[in-house]
């Protein structure tokens, strides 16, 4: 077992989380989990069945006594967000999670820890071999790719699962319980790129933005947290007044992610270098008041290469005008709050990658509401910028948001286990996320949901980290929860 999980309880959930963050599964990659998945449940003895996408299901007959409670599905995703620091060097698709344990919390060494969502597979797992629970029968369902379009969960086939109760173990806030989530869609603007020699004079210099926190561009894109795209545009505008000519820029990873880092290649004239080198202090000390302590660590750098480089290329001026102006208009952050949940982001827009390519030069966004007006009215206010910027244009299908039913079934029960066990009153909430619970909803008509999990921090960054002690109150939860179904 690995060292940074020993002794920690539940035992079982942890030596499976320990040895499925030695598997690679960064989303699209998932064929190695599913075959892990399909030999434990073989070796268990479970009847377990892969589709084409490589979604599973296994089935695990019910505690003695027990075989005429209705079936009950337990869902994650195989699938994780793969995220390093730029320093670390690590193979997402061969290289193991290294685990570290630090106080009360488990984290991963530079890079994403994978306890989203690979703690509701190790408690599937675990589920799967524990012969000593009490439960009615159980399908316990593992879909793919959930970070990159939930392709996993909207290709479900109906007749997959035979259960109407569904408990999404996908949530991130030990003691709440979610009953409802935001629907998305991206949006991608592009352009074709054309190129000229740098002006006689000038020299290369290279603008960074780095040591933001990122984080989950759902849960965390009310936190106050900078955008590095968005800087890093803020100061190459800046820049043109020094007549900066712009080669290329790449920033941001995921489109889930809020971008924690950004580069850009440019040239500047010789003569004006400290002028740049003052527009960027100055800006730099503005970005840093703004963030205040959401971004203690934020730094912005102007490096110049004053060696013999001229050579190079840069786009034409009118190209990277609408380049930049589109960075620059493009909105970033929350659009409106709920009217009817308080403290729910109601609808919100993420600038999450950048890259220049050989010919062309790529921007994505991703748009997500409670609202599916309000979804409609931010996807076309994007799409605009980017139509006014002279981009060519491009949507994902999207997935649909999960409405609240308080009277549902299964709320009623998981209210009623955690008074029980711990002596308060659950949290009942909406998330401003994705969860498949959407797509499984409209996939599987009638299916009476609840999602929840342990407490997890700074998903889809290097910095997630999950509290030790709340997996274990959520896996007292979970059996209670199951304990109780009828």
């Amino acid at each position: 077992m690995e060292s940074a999980v020993k002794n920690l309880k539940p035992e079982l959930v942890w030596q499976y989380f320990a040895r499925i963050s030695r598997i690679p599964r960064c989303s699209k990659n998932e064929a190695a989990m599913t075959r892990f998945v399909l030999d434990t449940a073989n070796k268990l003895g479970l009847e377990a069945r892969a589709d084409k996408l490589g979604n599973v299901v296994v089935r695990k007959p019910a505690s003695p006594g027990r075989d005429k409670i209705r079936p009950v599905a337990l869902q994650g995703h195989l699938d994780m967000v793969c995220e390093k620091n730029s320093g670390k060097r690590h193979d997402f698709r061969k290289d193991p999670i290294r685990l570290v344990r630090k106080g009360g919390v488990l984290k991963a060494d530079g890079t994403t820890l994978g306890a989203d969502n690979g703690i509701a597979v190790a408690a599937n797992l675990a589920v799967m071999q524990d012969r000593s629970l009490k439960h009615g029968p159980l399908e316990l369902l593992f879909t793919v790719d959930e970070e990159t379009g939930m392709t996993g969960a909207a290709g479900l086939k109906p007749d997959f699962l035979e259960s109407r109760t569904l408990l999404n173990l996908d949530s991130e806030e030990e003691g709440t319980l979610y009953v409802g989530c935001a629907g998305g869609r991206d949006t991608s603007g592009s352009w074709k790129l054309s190129f000229e020699k740098p002006p006689a004079g000038y020299l290369h210099a290279r603008v960074k933005v780095s040591n933001l926190k990122g984080g989950h561009s759902g849960l965390e894109i009310d936190k106050g947290r900078g955008n590095a795209i968005k800087i890093a545009g803020r100061v190459l505008r800046a820049l043109e007044a020094a007549g900066a000519r712009l080669e290329g820029i790449e920033g941001g990873n995921k489109r889930n992610a809020i971008a924690r880092e950004c580069e850009a290649s440019l040239f500047l004239p010789a003569g004006r270098i400290r002028k740049a080198e003052e527009i960027t202090a100055d800006l730099y000390a503005d970005v840093k008041k703004e963030l205040g302590e959401a971004e203690q660590d934020f730094k912005m750098d102007l490096v110049v290469d004053f060696g013999d480089r001229e050579r190079g290329k840069v786009l034409k001026k009118a190209l990277q005008r609408k380049i930049l102006g589109v960075i620059a208009a493009l909105p970033h952050g929350v659009i409106g709050m709920s009217g009817s949940i308080e403290g729910l982001v109601e609808t919100s827009t993420n600038v999450a990658v950048v890259r220049t390519g050989e010919d062309s030069l790529s921007l994505d966004t991703s748009q997500r509401s409670s609202v599916a007006s309000r979804l409609n009215e931010v996807v076309d206010a994007v799409s605009a910028i980017f139509s006014l910027g002279g981009a060519s244009i491009r949507h994902s299908d999207g997935y649909p948001g999960w409405e609240p039913d308080m009277e549902s079934p299964i709320l009623k029960t998981a209210r009623s286990a955690y008074r029980s066990l711990y002596g308060k009153p659950v949290r009942v909430k909406a998330i401003h996320a994705g969860l498949e619970c959407g797509l499984v909803g409209r996939r599987v008509p009638g299916m009476d949901m609840l999602s929840f999990g342990p407490t997890i921090e700074g998903a889809h960054s290097p910095d997630e980290r999950i509290h030790i002690d709340s997996v274990g109150k959520f896996w007292k939860f979970l059996l209670e929860i199951l304990g109780r179904i009828r």
